[in-house]
């Protein structure tokens, strides 16, 4: 199971960074959106990967923390993945703006002479 989160993990980081060198801004929010997927992965992985784990300790029985699934990165996850999506969100009312007033969605602002 490690092995299959660290290559998806892999393969985000890789998709992401290849389109954040991409030059239209489209592919660039893409490319920032796989990037934050990669890093939720990440966090997630950091409590532990369990199967059939409570996440809440139960009362009258001895705590065993190694017994137990850790909450805090499940939680942190959620927040970010709200916060990435009000981002991602922001990120393409700005898109559409700068393609309005440019006539072109080329990160620099002026597509290139041919």
């Amino acid at each position: 199971m490690e092995l299959v989160l660290s290559l998806g993990i892999g393969v985000l980081v890789g998709s992401g960074v290849w389109l954040l060198l991409r030059p239209r801004t489209y592919q660039v929010i893409i490319g920032l959106a796989l990037l934050s997927y990669a890093v939720n992965l990440f966090i997630l992985s950091m409590g532990r990967l369990w199967s059939n784990a409570p996440a809440v300790v139960e009362p009258g029985v001895p705590v065993d923390p190694s017994a137990y699934a850790d909450p805090v990165p499940q939680a942190l996850v959620l927040t970010a993945i709200v916060i990435s999506f009000a981002t991602t969100a922001l990120f393409l009312v700005v898109l559409l703006a700068s393609r309005g007033l440019t006539g072109t969605d080329h990160v620099d602002g002026k597509e290139p002479e041919r």
